[in-house]
């Protein structure tokens, strides 16, 4: 590719990403603002990205990501997610043989956690939980630790949906506690007398793109179990991270 060449793709891909990083649609002024870039440029990319599905132009001129790049989007995060799947399940497994309690593995959905693969524990007595189950983002271990390091765009949209200031305040607090300690633990958020302790995963430009669990009956996840379990679950992420991080820039 030419020096030309690299420059108007560059170009292009600073559009998309003012695009994507704005909450509505934007003109073209706008765009040429936010990007640095000159509206005639401006205009001429646009041009070429809508011939090819990945802008939409709305009324009174007002410009948004297509539904190409939304499908592409999608498609990335369903790669994703099977790579994580392939990658987490041997370590998963692992969890759940040392702990003997359910592992989980959830990614963000919006503002709520999916749960995309888990290892259910042997014991008669266990924490259940189905592939597809919609946890919310701010409540329970496998939620709060992917919000505690997302963007301050998502906080945000977390915190327009609580009622109340002091429910705001808590919420960031732990929050802040969360990102020092490395990891979460919660106590019946979702699921009474449910204990959840929850690591990080992060991709290869340290952004969290995952969380693993472990869940279990409060009763038996007593202190002494939780220090094993934190031990187990920060050092099974961290191996997740590293083994996706290879995968991704292999």
């Amino acid at each position: 590719m030419s020096l030309n060449g690299s420059q108007t793709l560059k170009k292009a891909l600073d559009i998309l990403f003012v695009l994507g990083e704005a909450e509505t649609p934007l003109s073209v002024s706008e765009i040429a603002q936010r990007a640095s870039i000159p509206e005639s440029t401006v205009y001429r990319l646009l041009q070429t990205l809508e011939n090819n599905g990945i802008i939409e132009r709305k009324s009174k001129g007002q410009i948004t990501l297509g539904l190409r790049i939304l499908e592409l989007a999608r498609s990335l995060t369903q790669q994703m997610d099977r790579y994580l799947n392939v990658i987490a399940r041997p370590i998963m497994e692992k969890i759940t043989e040392k702990t003997n309690e359910t592992s989980i593995l959830a990614v963000r959905s919006g503002i709520e956690v999916i749960c995309i693969e888990s290892i259910a524990s042997s014991r008669l007595i266990r924490f259940a939980i189905e592939n597809g189950r919609l946890l919310p983002l701010h409540r329970g271990a496998s939620g709060k630790i992917i919000l505690a390091y997302e963007n301050e765009k998502i906080v945000e949209q977390v915190l327009q949906k609580l009622s109340s200031e002091q429910e705001k305040k808590q919420l960031i607090s732990e929050l802040e506690k969360i990102r020092k300690q490395g990891y979460c633990i919660t106590i019946g958020e979702v699921d009474s007398d449910i204990c959840g302790i929850s690591a990080p995963i992060f991709n290869y430009q340290g952004r969290v793109v995952a969380s693993l669990t472990v869940a279990g009956p409060v009763e038996r996840i007593d202190l002494e179990a939780r220090e094993n379990i934190v031990s187990v679950i920060t050092d099974a992420a961290h191996q997740v991270s590293q083994k996706f991080i290879e995968t991704a820039t292999f």
